[in-house]
C-alpha cells in the first residue's frame, strides 16, 4: 500500500494506472475508519484493479458551531485498517494542499436539497460537492463507493455525476450496523454511555415507521409524527428532523413513486446521528 500526500504525486500514480489500462475504485472518506468504510473498500476490491481511499476532513462542509475541530481522527489506525483490507493507495492531503488559496469557484445544488440535513446544515452540501468534484477529477475512478447511511449525500452525488457527465459509476453500499442496529459512524465515539444505550432507538424508530406505512398509513405527516413520538419516548436527544420522501429525488411522495426513504437525525450532547431506511412501496 502506498501513501500519497500531494496532488502532484497522485496525478503521477493515476497516469501510470491509466496507462496500464487498469480500473480504479474510489472510496472517499473523512477517516476514523470503521466497518462501514471497510465494506466500501471490500466492494471496490471485488470489482476493480486498484482501490484508492482518500482521508480528508473537509472544512468546507462544516458550518459554524459544528464539530470540525472535534471530528475524530486516527491516521495510524486508519492506515493499518486500509492496508489490512487491501487498499492500494491512500490519499491523505493537508487542507492547504486541497485548498491552497481562497476558493474562487463554488459549487451549488438546486435539486434534492431543502430537506433532511440540508435544512439544518446550510452550505454543507456545497462543501461536499466542491471537494468531491476536485477528488473525482484527480482520481479519475471508474467507480465511486458510498454508504447508504448518508442517503442525501448519495442522492446529490448521483446528481453531480449525472449533470456534470463524470464517467463514474456510483455504487451504493448498504449501511453497516452494530448488533443492536445502530448505524456505524465515526461520531458514535462521542456518545456518553447512557446515550449509547439509547441510540439503537433510531433504527427501531425507522423500522416502526416503515411498518406503519406497510399497514396502510400514507400520510407523511402522521408517519413522521409517530416516529418523532417513538424517539422522544426512548432517547434524551433532540430530534432534528424526521422525513418521509421519494428516493432519490427527495420530494413529497406521489402515487406514482415506488421507492421512498424515511430519514432522521437526532442531536445528542456531543454527537449528531443520522440514519435512514430506503424501501419500495
Amino acid at each position: 500500500m502506498e501513501i500519497i500526500r500531494s496532488i502532484t504525486e497522485l496525478k503521477q500514480v493515476i497516469s501510470t494506472i491509466k496507462n496500464d489500462q487498469q480500473t480504479i475504485g474510489f472510496v472517499p472518506t473523512m477517516g476514523f475508519l470503521h466497518e462501514g468504510h471497510l465494506a466500501l473498500v471490500e466492494a471496490a476490491r471485488a470489482e476493480t484493479d486498484q482501490v484508492i481511499l482518500s482521508i480528508f476532513v473537509n472544512p468546507l462542509q462544516f458550518g459554524e458551531n459544528e464539530d470540525f475541530d472535534q471530528y475524530p481522527r486516527n491516521e495510524a489506525n486508519d492506515l493499518q485498517l486500509a492496508r489490512k483490507h487491501g487498499v492500494d493507495y491512500v490519499f491523505i492531503p493537508e487542507v492547504n494542499e486541497m485548498y491552497p488559496e481562497s476558493i474562487g469557484v463554488s459549487m451549488t445544488v438546486t435539486q434534492r436539497i431543502g430537506v433532511l440535513c440540508d435544512r439544518s446544515r446550510p452550505g454543507h452540501f456545497s462543501g461536499v460537492l466542491t471537494v468531491l468534484t476536485k477528488l473525482f477529477h484527480l482520481v479519475q475512478s471508474d467507480f465511486a463507493y458510498f454508504g447508504n447511511k448518508d442517503a442525501q449525500q448519495i442522492a446529490i452525488v448521483d446528481l453531480l455525476i449525472t449533470d456534470l457527465n463524470f464517467p463514474i459509476k456510483l455504487r451504493m453500499i448498504p449501511t453497516v450496523r452494530e448488533d443492536d442496529g445502530l448505524a456505524k459512524s465515526s461520531r458514535n465515539v462521542n456518545l456518553s454511555d447512557s446515550e449509547r444505550k439509547e441510540a439503537p432507538a433510531l433504527y427501531q424508530a425507522l423500522v416502526h415507521g416503515k411498518q406503519v406505512m406497510i399497514d396502510g398509513e400514507r400520510s407523511a405527516d402522521k408517519i413522521e409524527e409517530e416516529i418523532s413520538r417513538f424517539l422522544n419516548e426512548r432517547t434524551s436527544g433532540k430530534v432534528d428532523y424526521v422525513e418521509l420522501l421519494s428516493f432519490p429525488n427527495l420530494e413529497p411522495i406521489r402515487a406514482t413513486d415506488h421507492q421512498v426513504i424515511i430519514a432522521l437525525a437526532v442531536q445528542f450532547k456531543k454527537a449528531r446521528l443520522i440514519d435512514n431506511i430506503i424501501f419500495n412501496i
